[in-house]
């Protein structure tokens, strides 16, 4: 069936229809046609103008429900091509036969609303390796041996005790080797009794969301963000406010500070994704606000380690003193992804409460994997293996410059001097959707990236660009890679 026949059948032009303006009707009803089938991925819509005329409607009243879609991932638009029906989550999940009920409101055997919003708004993409994926480590320069040795002496000399649930937080020993090293590293103020040894930053987060916020309160996030960050706190029912962020950070101004939220979410040590370091300043006027207005600040340490040039600014953490921060990490990157080894430093007056509630919640262990890495941190191989990995990463990453200078030189890129990933913003009048064609075609051809756009909640204020992790990836493949990407962004674009 043709799309402007689909609509026809079921637009109501009628005013003050029950179903609501017509741009919205559109947005439905062409979001419900997408999930449910009714037409393949990559098929070419009508354009806009045509659609309008069909319909009898105002063109900006198609172009309102497609740039919805658009920003939600179900349609992709294409420079100079047209839109079409995207290749992301939404459609796949439509395959499965499950997720029909759930367009509809009607719940049924299939996903819930909460399940599917989390696929919806899902950033893991189908290869999580290789260049240029995001959230990798040099697994290459990991000293396995020295591991396996702290690894084997505790299975073959472990206590019984070893191999139970873990419990008041974690492994004593590993949470006074954390507080020490966070003191040293990170100026972070704590006690052991503060420390609950998570699987990673997203188990933080939700132990946070369940423990310190209700259904219906509203948390303050970067914009653009972390979309995983997002995800999880919308699936805990919190209500996510966008806050732009400029060059010093995440920027409340006007209205925004006239409505404290619950949480406050930033990512201040390299803002994720674009870049940038939170002023000194900037960190304390959020820490000014959240101790007026009684707000909880998380503090996601985001690649705090990874720093090339200039002196390291202290957390956000260190320069509270009124017990307003909840400061999060994770060994994900520091050492190897598949680790799952997190944490999280609370206040003193909610640590015991929050490890205790941590207990109920996720019953954790691993206590074997947590004594070897107490003493790995302890012995001075964590500190040791971060220097070597830190030199390593900076040399990957001016390769990785170069290779972008050739092909772009003109065209902007993220800040140098921190993380293990850069941005390539795209020229400002980059028709939207561009950055997401891009990367279903890069990973038809086996390059994996992602787009910025994806990165905004608001999808009419996103920029277009390619996040560019290079960690994972061997100094020698970096270049070739590009290359291949920076073709298909040529072709993409058109641009020359």
């Amino acid at each position: 069936m043709l799309l402007s026949d689909y609509l026809r059948q079921h637009l109501d032009h009628d005013r003050k229809s029950p179903q609501g303006p017509l741009n919205r009707q559109i947005y439905h009803l062409l979001r419900q046609a997408i999930l449910q089938s009714h037409w393949p991925t990559n098929m070419r819509l009508q354009s806009s103008r045509a659609l309008a005329d069909e319909l009898g409607v105002s063109r900006n009243t198609v172009l309102h429900a497609f740039e919805q879609l658009i920003a939600e991932g179900y349609l992709v638009s294409r420079h100079r091509s047209g839109t079409y029906v995207s290749e992301t989550v939404p459609g796949r999940l439509a395959q499965t036969g499950s997720v029909s009920s759930v367009a509809d409101g009607q719940g049924g055997p299939g996903l819930s609303q909460r399940g599917f919003r989390v696929l919806r708004d899902a950033a893991i993409v189908g290869s999580p390796s290789g260049a240029f994926a995001l959230g990798m480590s040099d697994v290459e320069g990991f000293p396995r041996a020295a591991w396996a040795r702290l690894l084997g002496r505790y299975w073959r000399h472990a206590p019984a005790d070893l191999l139970n649930y873990a419990h008041s937080g974690g492994y004593l020993p590993l949470r006074q080797a954390l507080a020490q090293h966070l003191r040293i590293s990170r100026s972070i103020v704590c006690e052991p009794e503060q420390v609950i040894i998570t699987s990673s930053i997203q188990q933080s987060i939700a132990l946070i969301s369940q423990m310190l916020a209700d259904e219906g309160d509203s948390v303050w996030v970067e914009e653009p963000g972390y979309r995983p960050a997002r995800s999880l706190l919308r699936a805990h029912g919190l209500k996510l406010v966008p806050v732009p962020v400029d060059a010093e950070g995440m920027a409340p101004q006007g209205r925004l500070l006239s409505k404290p939220p619950r949480l406050m979410y930033v990512t201040p040590s390299h803002q994720f994704p674009l870049g940038m370091v939170m002023s000194l300043a900037r960190r304390r006027m959020l820490l000014d606000y959240a101790h007026r207005h009684g707000v909880w600040i998380l503090e996601d340490d985001y690649d705090s380690e990874f720093r090339y040039e200039g002196r390291v600014l202290a957390s956000v953490q260190g320069l509270d003193d009124q017990g307003r921060v909840i400061y999060m990490g994770s060994m994900s990157k520091t050492l190897f992804p598949g680790i799952r080894s997190g944490y999280v430093v609370l206040p003193e007056r909610l640590a015991q409460q929050c490890a205790d509630g941590f207990a109920e919640l996720y019953r954790d262990g691993q206590l074997i994997q947590q004594a070897a890495l107490a003493d790995f941190i302890s012995q001075g191989l964590y500190a040791a293996h971060i220097r070597r990995v830190r030199q390593r990463y900076d040399r990957k990453q001016t390769v990785l410059r170069a290779a972008i200078a050739r092909r772009f030189g003109k065209w902007a890129v993220s800040p140098h001097e921190a993380g293990l990933h850069l941005v390539l913003h795209f020229p400002p009048d980059t028709a939207a959707g561009a950055d997401i064609a891009i990367v279903e075609e890069s990973q038809r051809q086996g390059v994996v990236t992602r787009a910025l756009s994806l990165h905004y909640q608001d999808g009419k204020a996103a920029r277009q660009g390619l996040l560019l992790g290079y960690a994972g990836v061997a100094e020698t493949a970096i270049t070739p890679a590009f290359e291949k990407l920076a073709d298909i962004v040529e072709r993409v674009l058109q641009w020359r």
